[in-house]
């Protein structure tokens, strides 16, 4: 091990020097070169125009691209360190003299390691801090249970006064930051690991607490959000196939939920899948569940995401099919529901 300092990101880039690379390994790729992953660069250019957009990372800026934004506005940079509920804190002041942090770390570190500073220091006092947790799910896959983000969706929405959203690809992702700029309180917002596939060909234009129908069908509905969108909708297309219509719909605003949309799908087509990248307890399936009872809607329905358990280490795309959350896994799942409910 190099007494050198390192840079965090680098040692999860695979970059780092530190004596634990395998040799037949490749460098870990540099981020810059996965276009999905638009944060940095989507902000410095909202930054152009808006004096009151800071950004902050807990020595991650190579991880989330935040390093695209200290390049064009470095008097408006602030990395401190491995420091993330100071970071909070810190944005929280920020936010307190008229400026919009945008704070940003590991998704298990933002809202696991930050959740009382993150509802104390932000959502409380309704001050305008921009909770950004990226990596989230499974996505940092051989770094284990203390890096997966499989809780923070049913954590976070039980916090008054937090808005939760998950970006679902790299245009969806610029739609947010610019909704997000235009809202009074705190916001949580949930990304993948900047590989997600394209589901929006253009910047989508959001309304809030709106969910987005992405494919239309008559048999059943799948709601998923954030990196389970696309797989839902490939999904979709092998349900096509064997003769189900499937209706998509992109459930990105997961506090406020869109209940209209969710009661809209059950009464169109009489079935509800949700699907999610994160525990069960307390999610998306959760939070549409609790929509349906309440509003006295009696359709086949089912939770589909991770287990309540602590998942084994291994590659994401492992983890997605063992999961059963690709797209095969997926639309075997729907027809497990469907073949169900006729019984």
């Amino acid at each position: 091990m190099t007494t050198q300092a390192q840079d965090q990101s680098e040692i999860f880039n695979g970059t780092a020097n530190v004596g634990l690379k395998d040799a037949r390994s490749a460098d870990g790729t540099d981020t810059r070169a996965i276009p999905a992953f638009v944060f940095g660069e989507e902000l410095a250019d909202l930054a152009e125009s808006d004096q009151r957009i800071v950004a902050l990372t807990a020595d991650l800026g190579r991880s989330n691209r935040v390093l695209d934004f200290a390049a064009r506005h470095p008097d408006r940079f602030v990395n401190v360190g491995i420091a993330e509920k100071n970071m909070i804190t810190i944005a929280a002041g920020m936010a307190s003299c008229g400026y919009v942090p945008f704070a940003a770390t590991f998704g298990s570190f933002a809202a696991l390691l930050c959740a009382e500073q993150i509802r104390t220091d932000c959502a409380y006092p309704n001050l305008p801090v921009r909770i950004v947790g990226h990596h989230s799910g499974m996505s940092m896959g051989f770094y284990g249970t203390s890096h997966h983000s499989l809780e923070d969706l049913g954590m976070m929405r039980t916090i008054a006064d937090l808005t939760v959203v998950c970006a679902t690809d790299a245009n969806h992702l610029r739609a947010l930051l610019r909704l997000s700029l235009h809202h009074p309180g705190a916001m949580y917002l949930r990304l993948g690991r900047g590989r997600d596939p394209e589901v929006y060909e253009t910047v989508p234009d959001l309304e809030p607490g709106r969910a987005e129908t992405v494919r239309h069908g008559s048999d059943l509905t799948i709601i998923a959000t954030g990196s389970e969108v696309h797989p839902a909708l490939e999904a979709a297309e092998i349900l096509a196939a064997q003769g189900v219509s499937t209706r998509v719909v992109d459930m990105w605003t997961i506090s406020p939920l869109d209940r209209d949309a969710v009661l809209d799908a059950a009464n169109a087509t009489g079935a509800v899948l949700t699907v999610e990248e994160g525990n069960v307890t307390g999610g998306l399936g959760s939070a549409v569940a609790e929509a349906l009872f309440e509003a006295g809607a009696r359709v086949p329905f089912r939770r589909h995401g991770v287990p309540d358990e602590h998942v084994p280490v291994g590659p994401p795309a492992g983890l997605y099919a063992h999961y059963r959350l690709d797209a095969s896994g997926i639309a075997e799942v729907a027809r497990e529901l469907l073949q169900g409910s006729h019984l």
